[in-house]
């Protein structure tokens, strides 16, 4: 039997250890649509982006001309008819994301409320990761978003896009990612987000469709290893990578454009049940 690092908080190697105990072990050369960038044991938030480029050789570029999350919506492979439908405003968003402006209002189920509060005390606090508020937000709090490309010292190519956000206000950490696109093992094209954690990550494939007005879908409802859908990744004591896929956790996002004003609803069920969403107003900077 393997276990987890030990040399951790417990609360960290209790959850690697149930991967360990539920997934598969990988090789990570067999599964490069799955793999990304795994966190430290110390550091999480913007720290870490620091130390990865330092590990990695890469070079921090914060004002470059590439801004978007994805570099070119071409390369989600939807079809013609798609495409031409998706709406412009949303394809603008997407590959020049830093221009843009981001206010969020969060509604929560309250019976998974408390789960929201456990594990923002136990982890997300702490690691500045994945820090979901866990009151109601009514009225939009604006988000603080940049884009962070590491670069290869060579070649000049973006090797990660870090996508940063924290509430403006407060400076909370919300979501610190790296995006991309990827193909799964069917061939299927999918939006990746890594979310690197202690000595592993969770990481989200999302299946693109558009919308009969001109809106991007983005779904991670797969059934088993290897579909879209939430899978944790991480690396134990030994220096073997496991990964597990969580069927039961789901994402949905809808972004679209009416007016000009680009809006999004992000909704996250458990075992079909809704334990959040996310309301976002998207507009260009001034």
């Amino acid at each position: 039997m393997r276990f987890a690092y030990p040399m951790q908080k417990f609360q960290d190697w209790v959850t690697q250890q149930w991967v360990i105990l539920h997934g598969r072990k990988i090789k990570p050369e067999d599964f490069p649509w799955l793999m990304g960038p795994f966190g430290n044991l110390d550091a999480i938030g913007e720290d870490f982006i620091h130390q990865f480029a330092e590990r990695e050789n890469l070079v921090i570029q914060k004002d470059s001309n590439a801004k978007g999350i994805i570099p070119s919506m071409l390369k989600l492979n939807l079809s013609e008819a798609e495409f031409s439908n998706l709406s412009k405003n949303v394809i603008e968003f997407y590959e020049n994301t830093a221009n843009h402006n981001l206010d969020f209002s969060v509604k929560w189920n309250p019976f998974f409320k408390f789960f929201g509060i456990l594990i923002n005390k136990l982890f997300s606090n702490r690691i500045n990761q994945l820090n979901v508020p866990t009151k109601n937000i009514a009225d939009s709090e604006t988000l603080k978003s940049e884009i962070i490309n590491l670069i290869d010292q060579k070649s000049k190519e973006i090797k990660y896009t870090f996508w940063f956000r924290s509430v403006e206000s407060t400076g909370q950490v919300i979501y610190s990612g790296v995006y991309g696109v990827s193909n799964l093992p069917s061939g299927k094209t999918c939006v990746k987000a890594v979310f690197p954690l202690p000595n592993g990550n969770a990481t989200v494939l999302m299946i693109p469709s558009v919308g009969e007005n001109g809106e991007l879908i983005l779904d991670s409802s797969g059934k088993k290893f290897g579909d879209a859908g939430f899978y944790f990744l991480l690396k134990d004591s030994k220096g073997e990578y496991w990964s597990q896929f969580i069927s039961s956790f789901r994402d949905r996002l809808i972004i679209g454009s009416e007016n000009d004003l680009i809006s999004a609803e992000q909704t996250l069920t458990l075992w079909h049940i809704k334990v959040l969403t996310f309301n976002y107003k998207i507009k260009l900077k001034k």
